[in-house]
């Protein structure tokens, strides 16, 4: 995985800035902008999981949701040479390309969280 945090189902993204000497993060996924920041991974991760606790609890109290909403859809830019072989594949296999890239994606889904 990547250089993030996980607590209570949120992600905060993982950065460390060297000429202050400070690791800081922001949770993803939101539609606020909620940011932490520590000099050590021990007081990153407390103001991660204070600043998650906090988002919340604040949403709880002006009554918003908590997680970003999604449209599904979404623009995939990959090699000419690659979108064609996929579209080639998908037409082998009588589904359209939307199908043929949603099953690579729930696949890879569902891959990635039986090893978490």
């Amino acid at each position: 995985m990547k250089d993030v945090l996980l607590y209570k189902g949120y992600i905060g993204s993982v950065h460390f800035n060297a000429d202050d000497e400070v690791f800081f993060g922001k949770i993803e996924g939101i539609e606020d902008l909620v940011s932490f920041e520590g000099n050590s991974v021990i007081e990153l991760k407390k103001a991660f999981h204070e600043a998650v606790n906090d988002y919340i609890e604040l949403c709880k109290e002006i009554g918003k949701k908590t997680d970003k909403s999604y449209k599904g859809s979404f623009n995939v830019r990959i090699a000419p040479d690659l979108h064609k072989k996929a579209k080639r594949l998908a037409l082998m296999k009588g589904i359209s390309l939307n199908q043929f890239i949603q099953k690579a994606v729930e696949e890879e889904v569902i891959r990635e969280h039986s090893n978490v």
